[in-house]
């Protein structure tokens, strides 16, 4: 009796006769492919609308731990938003009445959004604001006129722009209502839209995700 040790020949395989076609090697490269992107996907790639609830809850966080640190140091800070670049500046108001970013702490660094990521800065005309709102408009104007001043001759470079947002050592901050918001314009995936909204004392409201604006 002929025993085969061939585990193709045990099992019912045929054995193979030469190389590879060049369709099947294409077909193995395909499937490669196919794997080692799904594989970064899963490992770097998160679904866009968790993504930007992530970006939304950390500004939430560090706007209140902010509050807290002006509270407690007496520290006059604000957050200066520049919709067109997608990114937003945390600062201080230092010794001489000039708004300067603050530096030395990560917590504090200027974010960037990625570029699928958007967002609107609404000071006036806010659903909750009321004559008997606690924060003074007045001293909002105030505040940030210390910084409106007239470069001198021979300045390097004109200082950086007051912020929007002003979070005082008295524990008020500016009401405002932020619109963070996705909307792709190809594939399956649907638009989300954040809203993160101070009246007038931290903590911050975050409404959403939003199939649509309300």
């Amino acid at each position: 009796m002929r025993v085969h040790s061939s585990a193709s020949a045990q099992f019912g395989l045929p054995r193979a006769q030469g190389g590879f076609t060049l369709l099947e090697v294409m077909l193995v490269l395909l499937l490669m492919g196919l794997t080692a992107g799904y594989v970064v996907f899963n490992a770097f790639g998160t679904n866009p609308t968790e993504q930007l609830e992530r970006e939304v809850r950390r500004l939430q966080v560090v706007v209140d731990m902010a509050s807290d640190f002006a509270v407690l140091n007496q520290q006059q800070l604000g957050i200066y938003f520049d919709t067109e670049a997608r990114s937003y500046t945390f600062m201080q108001l230092d010794e001489d009445d000039n708004w300067l970013p603050i530096e030395g702490n990560k917590v504090y660094a200027p974010v960037t959004l990625s570029e699928p990521f958007y967002f609107t800065l609404a000071l006036d005309d806010l659903p909750w604001q009321t004559e008997d709102s606690l924060f003074d408009r007045e001293l909002f104007d105030a505040t940030l006129s210390v910084n409106d001043k007239e470069m001198n001759i021979g300045e390097e470079a004109p200082p950086p722009p007051p912020p929007q947002i002003l979070i005082l050592s008295s524990g008020e901050i500016t009401p405002f209502s932020l619109t963070f918001y996705f909307e792709p314009e190809f594939g399956n995936e649907l638009p989300a839209y954040f809203l993160l909204n101070n009246q007038d004392m931290p903590p911050l409201e975050m409404v959403g995700p939003l199939e649509q604006l309300p």
